[in-house]
Order: structure tokens, then C-alpha cells, then sequence
């Protein structure tokens, strides 16, 4: 027990729990981009109202959804900590330190930071209400079905705001740079890297990148312009 404990207190494990969190919360945001692509239905919100009520409901999705709130947590912590260590580790000292690497790579720290702040936004207005506010979603109620909450109107009301919509934008801007950089190098990580096969990883992490923040925008464009 002691040399695991050891391992993912060092530098490498610290690394390979970043790896492994990001790794899940990517393939949380795959699943919950299809599932926020019901808000583009013209049913007047019904679809996603049925599917947010499933989400909530079902105890698997919940315990799924109290591990997401911990990777978050930890791959945040990890992500400080290495900061902090690696800061350090550079002020003992060269002054002929390489330039090499991405913008992305080398803002990590930044970007995740601001990718949290959005994350903070998005739950408190989202998560937080639905969840802990129910004064604050109406009813709505379908053939066959007992009442539900009515979270498609709270999400159509927030989307109506311009300045929520700005910063929902910044803030997935954000989060393509972090995924741009923090897809490929969770494989590099884990050791995953082949001469063949990494420069698919690579498109494929580039891809990934642009097309899900990219999805994720078109939500609060689509219902704000609908709006208007």
C-alpha cells in the first residue's frame, strides 16, 4: 500500500491522476453535449425536460454524477499542484529555458483556471437551482407523466441574456484551448504513444478540440437568436 501511496504523490502519479480525471471528464463532455442537443427539438422544450428528469432520477446517472463532482475536484488539485511545483522547479534555474510548445501548453494553468470559473458559473445557475432552488423552476406536465421540472425554460430564459451568453462563450473558448493541448498530452501521460498511432491522437484530440466547444456554443447562439 505504502509504494502506491508514494506513486500518486509523486510527480509522475500526480500526472497520471491529472490524465486519467481529464480523460473522463472528456468523455463526460461527449455525453453531455448529446444529451444538451435536445434543446435544438422544436417541442417547446419537451424532449429535454424528460431527459433532465431521467437524469436526475436515475440512481446510476447520480453516483456517476457524484464521481464527476470529485475528478473535477481532484483534477483541479492536481492541476494547482503541479503548477506550483513545476514554478518551482524553474526558479532553480537556467536562463536558456526552451521556447518550444504551444500557447496552450503553456498556459494550462491559466486556461484550467478559467475553464473552473465556467464550470462554478454553470452549476450555480444550472445545477444549483434545479437541484437545491425549486422554487425557482416551474412544473410542467405531459400526457401520461406526473409534473416535472421545467428546466428548458430556465435555460431558455439564461440563454436570452446577452451577457450570460458572452461569458458561456468565453468560457468554452477556454476549454477548447485547455482540450487542444490536455487531449494528447493525457495519452503521452499514460505512455501511449506510437509513431503511428500519436499523430491520430493528436488530429483526432484537434477535432475533439473545436467540434465539442463548438457544439456546446451553438446551443446559447441557437435559443438567444431565437429569441430576439
Amino acid at each position: 500500500m505504502g509504494w502506491i501511496i508514494k506513486f500518486f504523490t509523486s510527480s509522475i502519479g500526480q500526472k497520471v491522476i491529472m490524465s486519467l480525471t481529464g480523460l473522463f471528464l472528456i468523455t463526460f463532455l461527449l455525453v453531455h453535449l448529446i444529451g444538451n442537443l435536445q434543446l435544438f427539438y422544436n417541442d417547446g422544450g419537451q424532449a429535454f425536460n424528460i431527459y433532465s428528469d431521467f437524469m436526475s432520477q436515475n440512481p446510476f446517472i447520480q453516483f456517476i454524477s457524484k464521481g464527476l463532482y470529485a475528478f473535477i475536484l481532484i483534477h483541479t488539485i492536481q492541476g494547482i499542484l503541479l503548477y506550483f511545483k513545476n514554478k518551482k522547479a524553474k526558479t532553480v534555474g537556467y536562463k536558456g529555458g526552451s521556447s518550444s510548445g504551444s500557447w496552450a501548453s503553456k498556459n494550462m494553468a491559466l486556461l484550467g483556471t478559467l475553464v473552473l470559473f465556467f464550470i462554478l458559473i454553470h452549476m450555480g445557475d444550472f445545477w444549483w437551482k434545479i437541484k437545491f432552488d425549486a422554487d425557482s423552476i416551474a412544473a410542467v406536465t405531459y400526457a401520461g407523466m406526473d409534473p416535472i421540472k421545467d428546466v428548458y425554460s430556465k435555460v431558455s430564459h439564461t440563454f436570452s441574456q446577452p451577457l450570460f451568453v458572452g461569458a458561456y462563450l468565453l468560457g468554452l473558448i477556454a476549454l477548447a484551448f485547455h482540450l487542444a493541448h490536455g487531449f494528447q498530452s493525457a495519452f503521452r501521460t499514460l505512455g501511449l504513444t506510437h509513431k503511428k498511432y500519436t499523430p491520430i491522437i493528436q488530429g483526432v484530440g484537434l477535432v475533439f478540440a473545436i467540434l465539442i466547444p463548438l457544439g456546446f456554443a451553438l446551443i446559447p447562439l441557437y435559443m438567444y437568436f431565437n429569441q430576439v
